[in-house]
């Protein structure tokens, strides 16, 4: 399968290195090329080109930028090129600028989500969230002794988020279906949680499981 990636961070990088490694083609859309320079010399496989060429390039899309450049990114995409396609939707609504008291502040609040946004601009793209509670370095194959974490991930489209969660267990994480895309006004928080030890305490190690 071919993996079209809009965005040029540590994200989009750690994504996109992921599936390269487990045999995916992958194409990573980004303004400034020369930022990815280090990443294609040690992921030759892998091909650069603009956000547009990205999402035409890939039957499944990654959508990996801040959250204040979520509606801006995919607005600069044909919207033919995203139209029926699965898009995993890695971002938090995130406002720019420090943490209070080791909380992330979001420019959304508990009625409406940055993925409802998204999901209501591009009626026809197949959105899923995942991704999006966990630190980049452990998003691909990561390894605790207690087992695999969960990834917790929503979206109005059941077939959407059978392929995310394929993608999931290649990627060493169980998923846990949470429902239509309102229920991201929960996932995307969980950011938050996710980064408070960081901030408190210096730890950015952890993973989240859900115990039955």
């Amino acid at each position: 399968m071919k993996v079209g990636i809009i965005g040029s961070g540590v994200v989009a990088q750690t994504l996109g290195s992921g599936f390269l490694t487990h045999g995916y083609a992958v194409m990573l859309g980004t303004r400034n090329p020369t930022k990815l320079s280090e990443w294609a010399t040690h992921n030759p496989g892998g091909r650069i080109g603009s956000s547009g060429e990205a999402a035409q390039f890939g039957e499944l899309l990654v959508l990996a930028v801040k959250g204040t450049a979520a509606l801006l990114a995919l607005q600069g995409v044909s919207v033919e090129d995203l139209a029926g396609k699965v898009l995993i939707d890695t971002t938090n609504p995130i406002v720019d600028g420090p943490p209070e008291h080791g909380l992330l502040r979001f420019f959304t609040t508990l009625e409406d989500s940055l993925m409802e946004r998204l999901q209501r601009e591009f009626p026809y793209t197949r959105f899923v969230k995942a991704f999006n509670s966990v630190g980049h370095a452990r998003m691909v194959n990561p390894d605790f002794p207690q087992g695999p974490p969960t990834m917790f991930i929503c979206g109005n489209d059941a077939k959407a988020k059978q392929v995310v969660t394929a993608t999931l267990e290649q990627f060493g994480w169980e998923s846990e279906d949470m429902g239509g895309v309102e229920s991201a006004r929960a996932i995307e928080p969980l950011c938050i949680l996710w980064c408070l030890p960081g901030f408190l305490r210096g730890e950015w190690t952890h993973a989240f499981k859900l115990l039955h």
